[in-house]
């Protein structure tokens, strides 16, 4: 059994105080030795967060004690390392970056659809299906027949509704993402912009893998995850693959044979964009990290 557990949760309410929330969570969290990261907003709460089964135990129910959190839900995973260097909770304006905090799941959202109901949804021919995430993450896996928006950051959605999207002649939408907090925000802005059946899968792609066998599912590929596992398979268990350290992109077979990618240094997705100085400082990191692991081997 791993000795780690993940917990993801988010929960959107109003959080006026969220300021002042934020001392005594990061003391509690590193009292109970669990690291991760929180982001508090005056939107609600966003966090992924990982120790003992105790600690995390510990850490929910301090969450819901306060009345705010008390229906807080979370998805769980597991590992055999600790995924976190250390506990961050962070201070934003939106606990995920849609670039409009004005737009707010407390005023409306869509139509939340379980696990156990996606399947039939997303097979409907008159269900348009959307992945809200970014393009890299799209690229390691997703739902048979998803539309890749192709954005390098969730700010850009909005900019792919308006080019590729019209209430008009897409009545039924369908959404997804990690864990469920993105689909949260895109369905408020898509029903502001007119569409009139949105619907997402709730918690998140992390929930489906956890409660619909491999046998019956129709995700294809692995989960990308923003802690050190990278990604999960459909058990939730850490999928080897390498992310590039410049700039944190999982690298696939395809771009290791590409003369922008360099072990420890680059990839396509970043080379461009590197100056010289960076790329010599990444360089000899790669060399200390290589000259220990010989010596860790002797």
């Amino acid at each position: 059994m791993s000795s780690i557990v993940i917990a993801a949760f988010y929960k959107f309410v109003d959080l006026p105080d969220y300021r002042e929330r934020q001392r005594p969570l990061l003391d509690f969290c590193v009292s109970q030795e669990v690291k991760g990261s929180i982001l508090l907003a005056a939107e609600g709460i966003n966090g992924t967060i990982a120790g003992s089964r105790q600690g995390i135990n510990a850490v929910l129910a301090y969450l819901r004690q306060d009345i705010i959190f008390a229906s807080l839900t979370h998805k769980e995973s597991h590992a055999d390392f600790m995924p976190f260097g250390r506990m961050k909770v962070r201070l934003k304006q939106e606990i995920v970056n849609l670039g409009r905090p004005d737009i707010t799941p407390n005023k409306q959202v869509g139509q939340y659809i379980p696990a156990a109901e996606w399947n039939a949804l997303i097979s409907r021919p008159d269900v348009i299906l959307v992945d809200t995430r970014n393009d890299f993450e799209v690229e390691i896996g997703t739902f048979k027949g998803a539309i890749n928006p192709k954005v390098d950051a969730f700010n850009q959605f909005p900019d792919f509704v308006e080019q590729n999207l019209d209430p008009r002649r897409h009545k039924k939408v369908a959404m997804f993402c990690t864990g469920g907090i993105r689909c949260e925000k895109a369905t408020a802005y898509m029903l502001e912009q007119g569409f009139e059946e949105v619907y997402h899968l709730k918690d998140g792609i992390l929930k489906y893998l956890e409660q619909v066998s491999p046998e019956e599912s129709m995700w294809q590929g692995n989960c990308f995850v923003f802690d050190d596992r990278v990604t999960v398979d459909h058990y939730l268990q850490p999928a080897p693959l390498e992310l590039c350290p410049m700039c944190k992109t999982a690298v696939e077979p395809h771009h290791r044979t590409s003369p922008k990618y360099e072990l420890g240094v680059s990839c396509p997705n970043c080379y461009d964009g590197l100056d010289d100085e960076q790329i010599q400082r990444a360089r000899e990191k790669q060399r200390q990290l290589e000259l220990t692991a010989e010596r860790d081997a002797m």
